[in-house]
């Protein structure tokens, strides 16, 4: 059992070193999970947007501060010198170390440069992505293709599609993929025409029976889809995975919105593929929300934990639709009903529509898409991780936004309510060295130190107590807490903040908490939020410093845990086993390589806690060119 010493939580002002506690390391984990079999199924992810290292060595000398330079591929964007007072702060490690650290270990990148999604054909996952491949900012959007056997590691494969039709002459953008009963593979998807309307295409593989999916032809007749009358050209996107209806028709929705404000989910019927029936009654609307896009719908189990595929009509089954509004830039989801009958879907609970109630992700997290795995009967969910810095940066390192680690997802029996998203199993294949703590006890302005070495890639599993005769004791506190708009982990409550600071250097002068912290009611109830705070991340001045967070449901008897996936430059953050995720990008210029610290802490003045928790060191995925 560890102890724990009580110290004043340390600033960033406060260059102060703590005693370090030891964990003991155990052994290595099982590795490599292979996904067999002969299956066939295929979703397109879309809106996925990464841009890929342009050179793999250091950037000679780091960033200058003087003489604006141009970069190839953008000439209309000029690199001007960095806005941060007279540059990079002094005492860092250096810059075009920090640049270099930025990149990820384990999530998935792309060579260089600019990202639609996953799909499983025969025994391989396929992930196609809007590419730019002449620069790391937006712009000659096609798609890359990469294929993998476990979703953690990669093959890039050549370039699927290109803009060299004038109805996507300005970018192939998202799309998604049907496995017809025959085998055969069909894709639809988004182009955007000269005058940058939204036009829908379709698209097959020269052969369905490739494993790898190499060649791809656009239907000679495109486009098979405008804008319909009443929709604006440039709000007319996203065409989802096509499913059968109880008549033999097949669905597909699309996002869109109408009066300006209205967001909605327009759906169609097919029964060929290239002639499409508007229904006259939209899939579902929601007033003030805006123009959606990467509209989802997908079946959720109420009595297992399995996935499920949208063929699925039995009992014992949700629906959950998901749309990314375009004008806040967040991923919203619902769980409801749908009626296969009159292609309507109705909300289990009003006040908590899409794009008013609940988000997958509370962080950096965008433009994701589910697809059905039917090799382990789940369903994963990828999204976009964008950047958080100047584009001038993004040009400098040569690549810019990466991937989620892809997540499984299942509505949460206990609640009945919401979702759980858990990073896929495969992930812990990349584990390596664990250290555990046990029983420390934090008390009232704790900050332990842990001593894991280097913590810049970590998969971490810490559950927290609290004590609850004081919790009891506690009569009101924080009422209108709010993690976005308090003053982050430094503000102290009296039962919050407590969690864990990752990627801080030993003073703390760059740090990014993740932590808990309970309101309480004069009713005696109490609700739990989960937040993550960015606001003393990094020295730099002109990069994302948001607190993130929201409440997450804590049921009686739970204690309190979190599981946080750090690697470099992206920290995912999961709440309650999944209940509430936030992902954040942060930019350290300190806190990196050898430098990069791990610490436990509690900043409330009106409760202790203990916390136990295992540090595993992760790994690297393999990202390499399929040798064909």
């Amino acid at each position: 059992m560890a102890s724990s010493t009580t110290t004043p939580l340390i600033t960033s002002h406060d260059p102060e070193r703590r005693p370090e506690s030891t964990g003991s390391p155990a052994g290595r984990s099982t590795a490599g999970k292979i996904l067999a079999g002969f299956l066939v199924t295929m979703l397109v992810l879309s809106s996925l947007v990464v841009v890929i290292h342009n050179q793999l060595q250091k950037p000679e000398g780091g960033r200058q501060p003087t003489n604006a330079t141009k970069r190839s591929g953008s000439p209309e964007i000029e690199v001007e010198p960095s806005s941060r007072g007279v540059g990079w702060p002094e005492e860092t490690v250096g810059a075009s170390d920090s640049v270099e650290w930025q990149r990820s270990a384990y999530h998935f990148q792309p060579d260089k440069n600019f990202i639609s999604g996953p799909l499983y054909h025969m025994g391989w996952y396929h992930l196609f992505y809007q590419y730019n491949p002449e620069s790391a900012i937006w712009g000659n959007i096609t798609w890359g293709h990469a294929v993998s056997k476990d979703l953690i590691n990669w093959f890039h494969l050549p370039l699927a599609m290109v803009p060299d039709h004038w109805y996507d002459i300005q970018g192939v953008m998202t799309g998604s993929a049907t496995i017809l009963p025959d085998g055969q593979i069909i894709m639809l998807y988004s182009g955007n025409a000269y005058d940058l309307s939204q036009l829908q295409c379709l698209a097959y593989p020269v052969n369905s029976s490739d494993p790898l999916l190499l060649h791809w032809t656009k239907y000679p007749a495109n486009p098979i889809l405008f804008p319909p009358p009443g929709v604006g050209l440039k709000d007319f996107r996203d065409p989802s995975t096509l499913w059968v209806g109880p008549d033999g028709k097949y669905r597909m929705v699309m996002g869109s919105k109408h009066n300006e404000t209205i967001g909605c989910a327009l759906i169609y019927h097919t029964t060929n593929f290239t002639h499409f029936e508007l229904l006259d009654e939209v899939l579902h609307s929601v007033p003030g929300t805006g123009m959606w896009e990467c509209v989802d719908l997908y079946p959720v189990s109420t009595t297992s934990g399995n996935g499920l595929d949208m063929s699925y009509h039995g009992s014992g089954v949700k629906h959950v639709l998901k749309q990314s509004g375009d004008e806040d830039r967040h991923d919203w989801y619902a769980i409801g009903s749908y009626d296969a009958v009159t292609d309507k879907w109705y909300p289990d609970d009003p006040e908590m529509d899409v794009g008013i109630g609940l988000r997958y992700d509370y962080g950096k997290f965008y433009a994701s898409k589910t697809f059905y795995d039917p090799s382990k009967k789940r369903r994963v969910l990828w999204g976009y991780v964008g950047e958080t810095d100047p584009p001038r940066d993004d040009l400098v390192k040569g690549w810019a936004n990466i991937l989620n680690v892809p997540r499984t997802v299942v509505l949460d029996a206990k609640t009945g309510s919401n979702l759980i998203q858990w990073p896929v199993e495969e992930t812990e294949t990349l584990r390596s060295k664990k250290h555990e703590f046990k029983d420390i006890v934090l008390q009232p302005g704790s900050l332990i130190p842990l001593d894991v070495g280097m913590a810049t890639q970590l998969d971490i599993s810490a559950s927290f107590e609290v004590d609850n005769k004081m919790l009891d004791a506690t009569l009101e506190a924080d009422v209108l807490f709010n993690c976005t708009t308090s003053g982050g982990s430094a503000s102290r409550g009296v039962l919050g903040p407590f969690g864990l600071v990752v990627l801080a250097d030993a003073s703390l002068s760059e740090q990014t908490p993740v932590y808990f912290y309970i309101a309480k009611n004069i009713d005696g109830t109490s609700r739990t939020y989960f937040c993550a705070d960015e606001s003393r991340s990094s020295k730099l001045l002109d990069v994302g410093k948001i607190v993130y967070g929201s409440s997450v449901p804590v049921l009686h008897d739970e204690k309190y845990n979190m599981r946080l996936l750090v690697d470099h430059s992206i920290v995912e953050s999961f709440a309650q086993g999944g209940r509430t995720v936030i992902t954040s990008r942060v930019y350290p210029t300190k806190a990196i390589y050898e430098a990069a610290k791990l610490f436990l802490f509690n900043n409330a003045t009106g409760i202790s806690v203990k916390a136990s928790l295992k540090v595993w060191k992760m790994g690297g995925a393999q990202l390499n060119p399929f040798p064909l």
